[in-house]
């Protein structure tokens, strides 16, 4: 298989959830779900450079990265690479900007990063359909990061539908510093029943019918283990915020914003105030 280049930059940009509704538990014991994900400017940079040793290593300054198939970039590439039969290794370096274990995506971003990377490197020209179907076996969230559009999840969030309309708006994203592992907040979501499906937004009504939208089942779980997150959603909305929601299972929180100045006036605010972490962003269509 000849090699088109030899390295490639390629960028794994964070996402919101704007709303997350669990409908229900299924027999598998995946958790049924409507979302709407919008990824954002906030990307780590991920540096991939083929190898012809065969070996996949990543590594991440700063950071100490799990070993072997534990780590999410590590199986993406073997998966990539036994998918296509191909012998060659592949070094991949993180520039790490999205908080970890924060409710961004950060990890299924990278996986996406590294297929998309891998596609572009070996010239294999898989289609978005082809490489979404290999991201699935890394994680739901995984075919998100290369639909390449803001998305109306469904399933176990696999189910993409383009979401079209999206008011324009900026947002400030605020990390505590603390971690909570996704899987513990789902074993503890208590769920009463099974909810009625919840349909494709559609938005007439600009920022506020956004504003309206927010909606996260995931936040009170969340906030019973950690309660800063309540306060971070206090503390955003104290400083100008429309309104505030933690993005997937947290503990990060976005307040949305109608203009980049205001949103830049908070985070200001929030930075000199607090220790937390804080970025303003803007939404990507």
């Amino acid at each position: 298989m000849s090699v088109s280049r030899s390295s490639a930059t390629v960028l794994a940009h964070a996402k919101v959830n704007l709303c997350l509704h669990v409908l229900g538990r299924r027999p598998d014991g995946y958790h049924e779900v409507a979302m709407l994900m919008q990824q954002v400017d906030l990307a780590d940079r991920l540096q991939m450079t083929v190898a012809d040793n065969g070996k996949i290593r990543s590594s991440c300054p700063g950071l100490v990265l799990a070993d072997g198939e534990e780590n999410i970039t590590t199986r993406a590439a073997r998966l990539l690479l036994d998918h296509v039969g191909a012998a060659c290794g592949v070094t991949i370096e993180i520039d790490k900007q999205i908080p970890q274990a924060a409710g961004l995506g950060g990890g299924s971003a990278d996986a996406a990063a590294v297929l998309l990377g891998l596609n572009r490197l070996l010239d294999l020209r898989l289609t978005k359909e082809e490489l979404m179907k290999i991201g699935l076996q890394l994680g739901a969230d995984v075919p998100f990061f290369l639909f390449g559009a803001p998305a109306w999840a469904t399933g176990i969030g696999e189910c993409l539908e383009v979401c079209p309309g999206i008011p324009s708006c900026w947002l400030v994203l605020v990390n505590p510093g603390e971690a909570v592992s996704t899987a513990w907040v789902y074993q503890n979501l208590r769920l009463t029943g099974s909810k009625p499906a919840v349909k494709l937004p559609k938005f007439s009504e600009g920022i506020g019918g956004l504003v309206r939208l927010l909606h996260n089942d995931l936040e009170r779980v969340t906030i019973g283990k950690l309660p800063v997150v309540a306060e971070v959603k206090q503390a955003l909305v104290a400083t100008g915020a429309r309104a505030a929601l933690m993005s997937g299972s947290g503990p990060t929180v976005f307040g949305l914003y109608p203009d980049r100045g205001s949103a830049a006036d908070s985070a200001q605010t929030l930075s000199a105030r607090t220790d937390w972490w804080v970025r303003v962003v803007k939404p990507l269509s």
